[in-house]
């Protein structure tokens, strides 16, 4: 199952949007073959900026917020990541340190930590928050 992103945009899509919907079985058939030859990182996200007829990487996080952010209907797809993920990395895990930023007044942060402990302890994981300070 693959979760297709949804949108409170109901305008007509614009040519660059729908290249991309008709080349998407291509598209994924390539990012398929790119993993085979080179591991992806654990977890990043890549922000891309839509000028309508070009799409560009503006920025790359290693180590990304807004786990909190998932739509909960993908759960199970996040856990199946996340195992997978940490199986391929270390097989023989048990256990996890998960150490967030220490300085930060953004909730929002927290529930991020909080949603990312939640998904890896349900790959089976004992998981303890720590901290630097």
């Amino acid at each position: 199952m693959v979760p297709y992103l949804t949108t409170a945009l109901t305008g007509p899509l614009l040519e660059l949007e729908k290249r991309l919907l008709d080349a998407q079985p291509m598209i994924e058939h390539w990012f398929r073959q790119q993993w085979k030859g080179q591991s992806a990182p654990f977890y990043t996200s890549v922000d891309i900026r839509n000028a309508g007829f070009k799409l560009a990487p503006v920025d790359t996080n290693l180590f990304p917020g807004g786990f909190n952010n998932l739509n909960p209907a993908f759960m199970s797809l996040s856990i199946h990541a996340a195992m997978g993920a940490v199986e391929k990395i270390c097989p023989y895990a048990q256990r996890l340190l998960l150490i967030p930023e220490s300085h930060t007044r953004n909730t929002f942060y927290l529930q991020n930590v909080a949603v990312l402990a939640h998904i890896l302890r349900q790959t089976g994981l004992i998981v303890r928050i720590g901290t630097l300070i």
